[in-house]
């Protein structure tokens, strides 16, 4: 199988037949006719040595094969638009570029302001951050798979091998509407909120994960009444007066609505949180990232 052939353009036009679920649709989109893909996707099967599409009545399925080199393909075209940022930076003159995964607590608080200050330091002109969202587990293996060079999340997760240098810390606690009845209290225990409804986030959220687990080592289920993406929103409920919600108490500084909103902070040790810098090791990082790393590890210090 000669796979050394694989170009990128019938890699690209495979994803778009895969994603449309039909050939023409998917030339039409790519500015092509119908038959030139068909004709890449045929070449791309003798080249596989296996069938790809089964070509049904209104469009086509991919195969298990093609299933799987779809997976790969999407990694790929990434991987190559990747390759393509970065030597673009490099013409227009940035000498430095660094790729960080964070999560949505950190991105929240204080990872954007940090940033900026990094690169506004003369010194730093030069340099490009590019952050991305990811969920901690997500943050781990982006790293590890070289996908960004430095990761930043909860300390509770398991990293892997992977170095770490501590970062900030944060505070949960509950938000409530300043005429809820746990407005009157400074501190409580999660335990004591659920007999109230709660905001809820993803299932993949590492702080609605933790919630759940509370719960249950109380013997009881989180009460949920509606299901945000984020803490903001989950901030305009509470606000709202329909539910309380668990978010760190950093978030709630110039939070649209602030006035009308409590905190009461949880007593259960889980409520402080650590986060920290991830990455392979030091003789992995490029001189830029290098200097980004060292900043964070100290900005909250």
């Amino acid at each position: 199988m000669a796979t050394k052939d694989l170009n990128l353009t019938s890699l690209r036009l495979f994803v778009a037949v895969c994603d449309a679920r039909n050939i023409a649709h998917a030339a039409e989109r790519e500015h092509l006719v119908g038959s030139a893909v068909s004709k890449r996707i045929a070449q791309l099967e003798l080249q596989m040595g296996t069938t790809l599409l089964v070509r049904k009545r209104h469009g086509v399925v991919p195969t298990p094969a093609g299933e799987t080199l779809l997976e790969y393909a999407r990694a790929m075209l990434a991987n190559a638009r990747r390759v393509e940022q970065a030597m673009s930076a490099y013409a227009s003159g940035v000498r430095g570029q660094v790729r960080l995964l964070a999560t949505a607590s950190v991105m929240a608080e204080a990872l954007a302001d940090d940033v900026v200050v990094f690169m506004q330091q003369p010194a730093h002109a030069d340099i490009r951050v590019d952050i991305e969202e990811r969920f901690s587990p997500d943050v781990i293996r982006g790293v590890r798979d070289g996908v960004a060079s430095v990761g930043i999340c909860w300390d509770a997760i398991d990293f892997q091998g992977l170095t770490s240098r501590p970062y900030l810390r944060d505070h949960l606690g509950v938000v409530v509407h300043a005429r809820h009845p746990l407005a009157r209290r400074k501190r409580v225990a999660f335990a004591d909120t659920l007999d109230w409804e709660h905001v809820s986030l993803p299932a993949t959220s590492a702080v609605q994960a933790l919630l759940e687990r509370a719960a249950a080592q109380h013997g009881q289920r989180l009460r949920t009444r509606v299901m945000v993406s984020n803490f903001e929103a989950a901030l305009r409920v509470a606000h709202a007066g329909l539910a309380i919600c668990v978010v760190p108490q950093e978030l709630l500084h110039g939070a649209a609505g602030a006035s009308q909103l409590h905190f009461v902070a949880l007593t259960d040790a889980w409520a402080e949180r650590h986060f920290s810098l991830c990455y392979r090791d030091d003789s992995a990082l490029s001189a830029a990232a290098r200097l980004l790393v060292d900043h964070l590890a100290t900005a909250h210090t």
